[in-house]
């Protein structure tokens, strides 16, 4: 997927395909901004918490956010594969959304989710994802549809069924 678009404030911003080299910046990433909450739950592992980005990595859904030609942040969406994971009903999973702290709280985060439930919408599909309770993304996917589905002590996850009912014109 490659779109470009501009966010004012931000400059203008691309969803690139990952590569394999990605990982490592993407898992120091993902430990940058997720430990705020992590350390706020308890749950805060400096090895773990890159860990089990590399272990779920996957070019073939992973899309990298770039800005002005910098890597951003990135974003996961996949096909629901698993058991009880929606397999079969059109599901897609939103996983590991991350923008570097630069770029939080100035409408990138909604401009590539937009991007991504559009092309969601346009295929029918429910899109599912969990995120640690109490963060301030909540507020963001409250905001694009998304509604509590179940939570735990730790995750909360949410769902956004598509919006786009009418049937194609053939």
């Amino acid at each position: 997927m490659r779109r470009e678009s501009v966010v004012s404030g931000v400059g203008t911003w691309t969803l690139r395909v990952a590569e394999p080299a990605d990982v490592d910046v993407i898992a120091e990433l993902r430990a940058t901004v997720m430990r705020p909450d992590l350390e706020r739950l308890g749950r805060f592992d400096e090895r773990r918490v890159r860990q089990r980005l590399r272990d779920s990595f996957s070019v073939r859904y992973t899309s990298v956010v770039v800005v002005d030609g910098a890597l951003a942040g990135c974003v996961t969406l996949r096909l629901g594969e698993e058991e009880g994971d929606g397999e079969g009903d059109g599901c897609q999973w939103l996983e590991h959304f991350y923008l570097a702290p630069r770029f939080q709280g100035r409408g990138l985060g909604s401009a590539v989710l937009r991007a991504l439930l559009d092309r969601a919408d346009a295929e029918r599909a429910t899109v599912r994802l969990n995120v640690l309770r109490g963060s301030a993304a909540q507020r963001l996917y409250r905001r694009h549809g998304f509604t509590v589905e179940t939570q735990d002590p730790v995750d909360v996850f949410m769902v956004r069924p598509p919006t786009n009912t009418e049937e194609p014109h053939v």
